[in-house]
């Protein structure tokens, strides 16, 4: 009996759960440094962008797509080899007799089949554990394997649903904002309608939709990932575009609403803090997203549009003061995630997805000129 070696497999065991138990079932950010799940992440996306470099630009949208719903399936096969692995070696190290075929002689080989087939509840009873430890070992290996099974198939459905939330009001934004969305294109749109187009309304699913980023995505990092159906829609941009909403509207329009539009960039700018902060990421020095001329041409096009704007040094230095409290937290994301940020301004050459189809036949939906 080994019995180093058999506590090692014991701590190997627990530390998996722990890992499978956090990383799936509790609902809240962990705070603890040694985390198998931070690096293999850290790895893995690591690795993953660095083959990205060397693929075409259409070819690596799709590559980055497949990262998320990949990652999960690896990190899973992952925690169920080491259970398996740990398993066998627990086995091999307290020296469990075998009911072995005739002439046939145990190995580690021997004990990692059996511990296989025992995880996934298979038993073939071909190989059977001998004795009372042994056979105890293989019942609580059967209870765990199943329990981890479960888990795994019952918590799919959580992971794919907090993403089809999410996806929800990124793809309602489309007809608003334009794709990729703008918080000038969005104000452009809804400006010479009253009350601003029900910005009102608008900026409370908005509200919802930054917490619900916010809880989901802490609870279960990979969601960062995933990404969106179309290749210039992101759950990054649609924060971006959210808080460049708040804060023009806070800084430059006095008629919009005000209060919903500071609760509204409260909680988008703390879902943007918070998840920088879930991938230990640095903030970015502020990129110049909106030059002096370019708010020159913000204020023009919002002007043009029939939205009121209070246009003074103090009300461009306001909107100064705002972006700078998120913009450095979205470019750490952005440039993690390998998420294009939009401007505030809109790209004259950009079409909205609904716009857009390949069936040449279908006038209706062909990109048209703004």
């Amino acid at each position: 009996m080994n019995v180093p070696l058999a506590a090692l497999c014991v701590l190997v065991i627990l530390a998996v759960l722990l890992e499978a138990f956090e990383g799936v079932v509790l609902p809240r950010r962990i705070s603890r440094p040694l985390r198998l799940t931070k690096y293999y992440y850290l790895f893995l996306w690591s690795a993953w962008r660095m083959v990205a470099k060397a693929l075409p630009r259409r070819t690596r949208d799709d590559f980055f797509a497949a990262y998320g719903p990949l990652s999960l399936m690896l990190i899973f096969v992952t925690w169920a080899n080491l259970l398996v692995a740990a398993f066998a070696i627990l086995n091999v190290a307290l020296g469990t007799p075998l009911g072995l075929p005739a002439g046939e002689e145990p190995s580690t080989g021997t004990y990692y089949y059996l511990s296989a087939t025992t995880f996934i509840t298979l038993g073939f009873g071909d190989i059977a554990p001998r004795g009372v430890m042994g056979r105890t070992l293989a019942d609580i290996e059967a209870g765990v394997g199943f329990g981890f099974l479960a888990i795994v198939i019952g918590y799919l459905p959580v992971f794919y649903g907090a993403f089809a939330r999410r996806e929800i009001e990124i793809g309602l934004l489309d007809a608003r904002a334009s794709t990729p969305p703008t918080a000038g294109e969005l104000l452009r749109r809804v400006g010479d309608r009253s009350d601003l187009g029900g910005m009102q309304g608008l900026l409370e699913r908005w509200e919802r939709w930054s917490a619900e980023i916010l809880e989901s995505h802490l609870s279960y990092p990979l969601l960062l990932y995933w990404r969106s159906q179309h290749d210039r829609q992101s759950w990054v941009a649609t924060l971006a575009t959210v808080l460049d909403t708040s804060a023009t509207l806070i800084a430059l329009v006095p008629c919009a609403p005000d209060w919903q539009a500071r609760l509204t960039f409260a909680m988008a700018r703390h879902a943007a803090v918070d998840l920088r902060l879930s991938l230990s990421l640095r903030p970015r020095p502020s990129e110049n997203r909106l030059t002096p001329e370019g708010e020159d041409a913000l204020i023009a096009l919002l002007s043009g549009a029939g939205v009121p704007v209070k246009d003074t040094p103090e009300t461009r230095s306001g909107l100064r003061e705002l972006r700078a409290l998120y913009e450095p937290h979205l470019l750490a994301l952005a440039d993690w995630l390998n998420l294009p940020l939009p401007g505030f301004l809109p790209d004259p050459s950009a079409a909205d997805c609904w716009r857009t189809s390949s069936d040449p036949e279908d006038h209706f939906f062909q990109p048209s000129a703004r």
